[in-house]
């Protein structure tokens, strides 16, 4: 090894990139400690332990049913954007057979044999599909760029002309195009009922949405022989107009409420 002086990150990374593999790869060759590129700029921290459940004071996650009438859901719709600004969407008409389908098949596409996957690795952010290890920022207190230990397939889904998917996984293609279709409906009922409940106009956020576009993320998080040392996101702000999440049963979701919980 060499020693770490002669350490080269960009000559490293661009090794990296080369191999056409991603995490995934890592993991494959039998990796037992985290490569340089991967290792957090700043120990990583967990939310404080809770209190004692007497002293507790609990937060209660707001929750939507869309089969409910306008009359009943904007009254909550507002109070959760005006305060944590989230919530937990009910009788969303997305299935959970097309949830499951989807995310089953973005995980057998990111374990397909290496000599298969490669093919569609794209380490820079060229055209409407994506799929590398994507480098994240850190906060204003760190300086540079790391890897996340995770691989992403993104797909853009506009704004117009219509977005080129040629370059979308066959192994995910049909599944990722049907969860798309039902999530877009969503967004845009979501969009007109924000719209509604925070009195910015009827569609304004609809319209803010087509010009947007949308974006899909399908992020896998393989196995780290050094957990520790490595993340798989930072603390962030989605930078999007709204994010629509679809959570495995593993959890992991975090979110700071505006008064520092």
């Amino acid at each position: 090894m060499a020693a770490a002086d002669d350490y080269d990150a960009a000559v490293a990374l661009a090794v990296f990139h080369a191999a056409r593999a991603g995490v995934r790869g890592l993991v494959e060759c039998g990796i037992t400690s985290v490569p340089p590129l991967f290792l957090a700029p700043e120990p990583r921290t967990s939310s404080p332990s809770p209190p004692p459940v007497e002293n507790a004071i609990l937060f209660t996650i707001p929750s939507v049913d869309l089969a409910l009438p306008p009359s009943s859901s904007l009254p909550l719709i507002r109070a959760a954007a005006r305060s944590c600004g989230f919530f937990h969407v009910t009788n969303h008409s997305v299935d959970a057979a097309t949830v499951d389908s989807a995310v089953s098949a973005v995980r057998a596409f990111h374990e397909l044999p290496l000599t298969v996957r490669s093919a569609f690795y794209t380490p820079a952010s060229v055209g409407s599909v994506t799929y590398s290890t994507i480098p994240i920022q850190p906060g204003k207190t760190s300086a540079g760029r790391f890897l996340p230990w995770r691989d992403t397939l993104q797909v853009r889904f506009g704004p117009p002309p219509a977005p080129d998917l040629v370059h979308l996984p066959p192994a995910c293609r049909d599944a990722l195009l049907k969860y798309q279709l039902l999530t877009t409906e969503l967004g845009k009922k979501m969009a007109g009922l924000l719209s509604e409940a925070l009195g910015v106009g009827a569609e304004r956020l609809e319209r803010a949405m087509q010009v947007e576009g949308l974006l899909m993320a399908c992020h896998y998080y393989p196995p780290c022989p050094e957990p520790a040392r490595v993340v798989g996101s930072l603390e962030h702000t989605d930078p999007s107009l709204f994010t629509v999440l679809a959570q495995d049963g593993v959890g992991g979701l975090q979110v700071r409420l505006h008064d520092g919980r």
